[in-house]
């Protein structure tokens, strides 16, 4: 995936965390639980853009086989 996605993915992940510490020291249960999903869905994302990149090289890795056959 592209080096934005990455950032975008980082980002979400980190206001999460603002959100979360936020909720914390205001006693905002519902920032602090949006934080913690913010957080969660960022990390997601980056598995799977993670995965992603790594199916991707697998495939071209193959096609390079079957072309030098």
């Amino acid at each position: 995936m592209s080096v934005f996605d990455k950032a975008k993915d980082k980002a979400e992940q980190l206001i999460g965390e603002a959100k979360q510490k936020v909720g914390e020291l205001t006693g905002n249960e519902n920032l602090q639980a949006e934080g913690q999903k913010d957080q969660f869905v960022g990390k997601a994302k980056a598995a799977g853009h993670d995965l992603l990149d790594k199916a991707g090289a697998v495939v071209d890795d193959l096609k390079a086989r079957l072309h030098r056959k």
